[in-house]
């Protein structure tokens, strides 16, 4: 079955351009012109991997990627033209996967398409321990389901592939480029705050009180890693 993705932008030639060139690599294109249009077609079709401009007509990309995110974890890749770091580190906390800043190299676009389906490629083939125990913590890895304190967490993907590898290895510290290196599978260029947003994230949505981290903490002037407390 070809890999079915969906390109939302309202730069006709933009478009035009990339399902082209993505149509060359075997990849089925589907695509939409503004948000609404988008989301419509999210919630009829199965993709393998969005690709969403931030700003849109009708509804912005931020809006959508939530959306979305409600209802799917498929791979979300945002296209912005603005240079502020604050655009991409929204994208990320909104659930994106990535971002890249137009205009951008269309095979740098094609290679971290690449590492992002081999990531969930390789995570839907995996064979391992399906249940990990820790403390207050069950992680399913097949399933990819959290649960702290016997509450069900919404995680993103990449939320839930820093906390199991940070699980997995209690007590081990990670700096910010190997978590990059690991998680996103590439060079950030520098961007080191993209583990940052991630990791704040995280600790929003399982620990009690954020600011007081009691399982990922950090190592400070090295990284992060998880206390288990049993």
């Amino acid at each position: 079955m070809d890999t079915k993705i969906l390109i939302v932008d309202d730069e006709a030639l933009l478009v035009k351009g990339l399902k082209y060139s993505l149509e060359q690599d075997g990849y089925e294109i589907d695509v939409a012109y503004d948000g609404l249009e988008a989301y419509e077609k999210f919630k009829k079709e199965n993709y393998d991997l969005i690709i969403l401009d931030l700003m849109l007509p009708g509804i912005d990309g931020l809006e959508v990627c939530q959306k979305i995110r409600e209802k799917s974890q498929v791979p979300i890749i945002m296209l912005t033209a603005k240079g502020e770091d604050i655009s991409k580190i929204l994208g990320l906390e909104y659930g994106a996967d990535d971002y890249m800043t137009k205009p951008f190299n269309i095979l740098e676009l094609k290679a971290r398409i690449k590492a992002i389906l081999r990531r969930v490629n390789n995570r839907e083939t995996k064979i391992g321990e399906q249940i990990i125990q820790l403390d207050n913590f069950t992680i399913n890895t097949l399933g990819r389901k959290v649960t702290v304190r016997g509450k069900d967490i919404n995680l993103t993907a990449k939320e839930f592939d820093l906390l199991l590898l940070l699980a997995s290895n209690p007590g081990k510290v990670f700096t910010r480029e190997e978590l990059l290196e690991i998680i996103w599978g590439y060079e950030y260029f520098g961007d080191l705050r993209t583990v940052d947003v991630h990791i704040r994230r995280l600790r929003e949505k399982i620990e009690k009180n954020s600011s007081q981290a009691e399982y990922i903490l950090t190592k400070w002037g090295v990284g992060y890693y998880f206390r288990n407390r049993t």
